[in-house]
């Protein structure tokens, strides 16, 4: 089952390769992961999405929450939660049809085109993981995917309950 865990932390050299080192230990696989700090510089947030065995898990939220580093950690999965991700992707754009095609499937997905080249756009487009998966279908059929960069899953619980000290 695909979980989603935000952790808040310590803001210090090293407390992420110990987070990290409790999934790889236990060979779990990390889907994505991205850390920012927070308001406060002293603090990051972490959300990392996973896939992988309840059991496991539940073990490996265990050991995380006993880091010093770690103030709170919050499987925010069977919550209400707002999720997002950013996509840049970079095409093909050879032809007026092709600009065309582009722009107009940007569109209907609420993106927006960043950069155009002589022959290529990039895309810009946040949405959860179907969104953007929807949009690389749509365009793959009207043109060429050059490459593409995603920054992972960023989220948050719902409401007026906030990850925090």
């Amino acid at each position: 089952m695909r979980r989603i865990l935000a952790i808040l932390m310590e803001n210090e050299p090293g407390s992420l390769s110990r987070i990290v080192g409790l999934f790889s230990q236990r060979a779990f696989n990390i889907e994505s992961l991205t850390v920012a700090p927070t308001n406060d510089n002293s603090l990051s947030r972490m959300t990392i999405a996973t896939e992988g065995d309840d059991k496991v898990l539940e073990q490996i939220v265990k050991q995380v929450n006993k880091l010093i580093d770690v103030i709170k950690i919050t499987d925010i999965t069977d919550r209400q939660h707002i999720e997002r991700e950013l996509l840049l992707v970079k095409v093909a754009a050879v032809s007026d049809k092709a600009r065309n095609d582009i722009k107009r499937i940007t569109d209907i997905f609420r993106g927006s085109i960043v950069d155009i080249g002589k022959q290529v756009y990039t895309v810009q487009l946040t949405g959860d993981a179907e969104k953007l998966n929807a949009f690389i279908v749509a365009i793959e059929h009207e043109t060429d995917i050059i490459e593409s960069a995603r920054s992972g899953c960023v989220g948050m619980a719902r409401g007026d309950k906030a990850l925090r000290l």
